[in-house]
């Protein structure tokens, strides 16, 4: 299962981008679920080991952060730990390198704490949550693709944002991931330099896209970075040329998005994983992506 920002029930409820992040009151719950129902969690690394293995046959599941941000290292690397059970975290070096605009992230932290913010074309008051959320996916669709970064910055001018700031109240750094590293619970891979969407790369730019992730991690953290999660990560964001990449910069394994489980044989270079939202806060759901239904019922209905 793969996830993005995490935020407790309180604050999660007030956010513009509420998706994005995971309730951490209910993930605390559903840990405690997993423990009490025979699931081991484990790492990325013991997930493929296992796939091998045709005599385990425990249950297992894997957790992993794709991006990285601040509350991974605050909020829910702590939660983990309370449960004593691993997390891998996908790293996107852009992020604690700084050179990677978090344009959704300082959109949504504008929103959230003003009743009135400037736009290219004027004011628009977002005077509560309804206003808010519904302002939010109006400007980051209008937004999304190449010029994100420039529209981000006119938008920080207008609203008196200083956007290094704001990049470091929401930015992982690399002296958190140091701190992680030392963590016997913490796995860390690699998500890419820029979060490129791979399969729209050439060649060239794929391999530096995941060679340069690598290399960054293990010249910062000095960390084996053994494994690899491919941005968006469904069948038209990375496929057979982007597996064979992954090995060839020196990864064990690749992560995708394509739902489904792990089971004995897996290809490691195209390790399924299941993305888990602000909408999943039941465990009914949640059994749902145990039991492998969500991967059949995406698979049926072609969104892989």
């Amino acid at each position: 299962m793969t996830f993005h920002r995490g935020a407790p029930a309180e604050l999660w409820e007030r956010l513009p981008n509420r998706d994005f992040y995971l309730d951490t009151n209910f993930l605390d719950q559903f840990l405690s679920y997993l423990a009490q129902h025979g699931w081991d969690v484990v790492t990325i690394e013991e997930a493929v080991r296992r796939s091998r293995d045709a005599t385990n046959q425990r249950r297992f599941v894997n957790f992993s952060i794709d991006d990285c941000y601040r509350d991974t290292f605050e909020d829910v690397v702590p939660l983990f730990r309370r449960h004593n059970v691993p997390l891998t975290l996908f790293v996107t070096t852009g992020i604690p390198d700084g050179t990677l605009p978090l344009w959704a992230a300082g959109l949504e932290d504008t929103l959230l704490n003003n009743d009135r913010v400037a736009v290219e074309d004027g004011h628009i008051d977002v005077p509560d949550f309804p206003a808010k959320q519904a302002a939010f996916y109006r400007i980051a669709e209008s937004w999304d693709g190449h010029q994100a970064a420039q529209r981000y910055a006119t938008f920080c001018d207008l609203n008196g944002i200083d956007i290094d700031a704001m990049h470091w109240k929401h930015a992982i750094t690399w002296e958190m991931l140091e701190e992680l590293r030392d963590d016997p619970l913490v796995e860390i891979g690699g998500h890419t330099v820029t979060h490129a969407r791979i399969s729209s790369l050439g060649a060239d730019g794929a391999l530096g896209e995941l060679k340069g992730c690598r290399d960054r991690l293990i010249e910062r953290l000095g960390t084996p970075t053994r494994h690899f999660a491919f941005p968006y990560g469904r069948s038209g964001d990375c496929g057979s040329r982007d597996f064979a990449i992954a090995r060839d910069a020196g990864y064990a394994s690749a992560a995708t998005t394509r739902k489904g489980l792990v089971l004995q044989g897996q290809d490691p270079y195209e390790l399924p994983r299941c993305t888990i939202n602000g909408s999943d806060r039941s465990v009914a759901t949640m059994e749902l992506h145990l039991s492998g239904l969500t991967g059949l019922a995406a698979r049926m209905m072609g969104r892989v």
